[in-house]
């Protein structure tokens, strides 16, 4: 039986509780905003089934890829609405194309995260662009189960330990599967996330049903100086630059990430996924030709089933070598880092009721002198060899 002590043993995927046929597990958000399985002890049968699903207890081999490339999507409109270089949109058309169903990451009606499908190219939509915390997975794996047994293609996109997760919860392979998951830092609590949205709408009078559309990672002002945007019905934005979003300051500092990131078990490609993408950070000096700041992807190819998608492509592609890939994106292999401050700002927050999140985290991630100062050294060279 999943019993969660230790919460760095736990991803949140959810395995356990789409394969218990009792149906006794249900998903409890804790404190600190993410999702863990709690059970009810009293319809339990000590099937095991939960625990020989769990991705954190039946870990995947580390691999490296086949084949990397710096990749984009030659649709720049396509391009422009992805986080990266728009590799998802072209994996996910081609498996439409063939008649397939598409699983992926999408926003609800309060734009929180969570997992669904389409299999309509103008439902690909939705699953484009980046969100920034932890996706409710709901019923996916069963609804791929399903699609799967049927005989659909299916393509699933997700995090490392959602693909390994799902890979799980199947116990065999299909033909008809195919897994993509995304470099992967770690993943934010979508209980700040939610606190941080809700004050941003208050500071301008504005409530979540008046949001046409939200983007973590808009380029309107280029792909590495993107900004949050969310613009409302009325046609006024919010625009926040990333040096000034708190919420991403703390997502990255690793003071509001899930516990297991800092123990990921499936760092190093060992998710199980087919495929992996992701920004490629550093493209101006890997491939300096195809870097234009509207976003180049990497594209790892982690099986032969991935490399046979991939070269089934229309996509503007250069391959490179996985160390070239890994100079700008540690989080392939590193885990997230235990940040010193993460304890007492979630008991700040949990004592203080009527607190203001934004407060709480402009204290808990204040830059130091020194920082602000590599940061603008830093700014300074990119314009000189621009």
């Amino acid at each position: 039986m999943i019993d969660i002590q230790d919460k760095t043993l736990c991803c949140g995927c959810a395995a356990c509780v789409q394969r218990c046929p009792k149906q006794c597990i249900s998903m409890s958000e804790d404190g600190e905003g993410f999702l863990y399985p709690k059970v009810d002890a009293s319809q339990c049968i000590d099937c095991g089934l939960c625990e020989r699903v769990c991705p954190v207890l039946n870990r995947f081999d580390k691999r490296e890829p086949i084949k990397s490339y710096a990749a984009v999507n030659p649709d720049d409109t396509v391009r422009v609405q992805s986080a990266s270089g728009g590799i998802f949109s072209s994996l996910a058309q081609k498996v439409i194309a063939d008649g397939g169903v598409v699983f992926g990451a999408m926003f609800d009606s309060g734009w929180m995260a969570v997992h669904g499908h389409t299999s309509s190219v103008k439902g690909l939509a939705a699953m484009r662009g980046s969100k920034y915390m932890q996706s409710r997975i709901g019923c996916s794996y069963i609804e791929t189960e399903r699609y799967l047994k049927s005989g659909r293609m299916v393509l699933f996109s997700g995090t490392p330990c959602q693909v390994a997760g799902l890979k799980r919860f199947l116990r065999k392979e299909y033909d008809n599967l195919l897994t993509v998951d995304v470099i992967c830092h770690a993943v934010p609590s979508a209980k700040i996330w939610r606190l941080f949205l809700d004050e941003q709408l208050d500071s301008v009078g504005k409530c979540k049903g008046d949001i046409r559309s939200l983007s973590f990672r808009d380029k309107s002002n280029g792909w590495k100086n993107y900004s949050l945007r969310i613009c409302f019905d009325d046609r006024s934005d919010i625009i926040i630059p990333k040096d000034r979003n708190l919420f991403m300051r703390a997502f990255l500092s690793d003071l509001i990430v899930r516990p297991v990131c800092t123990a990921c078990p499936a760092r190093s490609l060992s998710g199980g996924s087919d495929v992996t993408i992701g920004d490629f950070w550093g493209i101006e000096r890997t491939v300096p030709d195809m870097f234009d700041d509207k976003g180049v992807c990497a594209l790892l190819c982690n099986t032969l089933k991935g490399v046979t998608l991939v070269d089934s492509l229309g996509i503007d592609k250069k391959e490179c070598g996985y160390s070239q890939v890994l100079q700008g994106n540690p989080a392939l292999v590193a885990t997230a880092k235990d940040n010193k401050n993460r304890q007492m700002f979630y008991e700040c927050l949990a004592k203080h009721e009527n607190v203001s999140v934004s407060r709480l985290l402009r204290k808990y991630t204040r830059i130091s002198f020194s920082r602000r100062c590599r940061s603008l050294l830093g700014k300074a060279y990119n314009w000189l060899i621009h």
